[in-house]
């Protein structure tokens, strides 16, 4: 039996739990999915929910580098890769310091808004469609629960949860709970699923510095 699935990444919790301070941020997300799906799923889309990170003091280029990486993405997959955005704020924020509680000081506070929301929305709104037979999704948001919930019990689909910085990072509970599998995210397979540089067809290139 052949199920088709489709893939919801929290691109953040990817990215912090799996790929900040790695060399794989380069990562073809569809290729990857292909190579590390059970056998009996084809994948029909990968969608990727992010936002725009704005420039900070310390990384100023970082737009730059993530709107390349998103074209990179559309152009190597096509159809197979759909982007849905939330939003990024930045803001200033005073707060005492851990070493000296008694000490104020202002911190830059970045945050991403939207992207399990959307998530959510998304798995829930295709699992009533019947655009799936198996989800994947790539998150260890607590708040993601009710979602897998509705698909698994609900609408009988199946659900497979990969965790990003697995093993090290233990899939929450209440996740695996509406799961009928976990998969974790291990650096091999990541480095053996690098999009290619330049993209063909393309004058995209992986930045230098990333």
């Amino acid at each position: 039996m052949t199920l088709r699935t489709i893939v919801y990444v929290d691109g953040f919790n990817l990215y912090y739990g799996s790929l900040k301070g790695t060399p794989f941020k380069w990562l073809d997300l569809a290729g990857y999915f292909r190579k590390t799906l059970p056998r009996e799923c084809t994948l029909v889309k990968v969608k990727y929910f992010t936002a725009k990170v704005s420039p900070l003091p310390n990384d100023p280029d970082a737009p730059k580098r993530q709107d390349v990486y998103l074209r990179a993405l559309r152009a190597h997959s096509g159809a197979a890769m759909e982007i849905i955005e939330g939003h990024f704020l930045i803001k200033n924020k005073r707060a005492p310091l851990k070493a000296d509680p008694s000490r104020i000081v202002e911190i830059i506070q970045a945050e991403e808004k939207g992207s399990d929301v959307n998530l959510a929305v998304e798995l829930v709104n295709d699992a009533w469609l019947g655009a799936f037979d198996c989800a994947a999704v790539v998150s260890n948001d607590g708040d993601l629960a009710r979602a897998l919930k509705i698909a698994k019990q609900h609408q009988k689909k199946r659900v497979i949860l990969y965790t990003p910085g697995a093993p090290a990072r233990k899939p929450l509970a209440v996740l695996r709970s509406w799961s009928h599998r976990q998969i974790d995210i291990r650096p091999a397979d990541l480095a053996a699923s690098q999009l290619p540089d330049p993209i063909a067809g393309t004058a995209i290139t992986k930045p230098a510095k990333w």
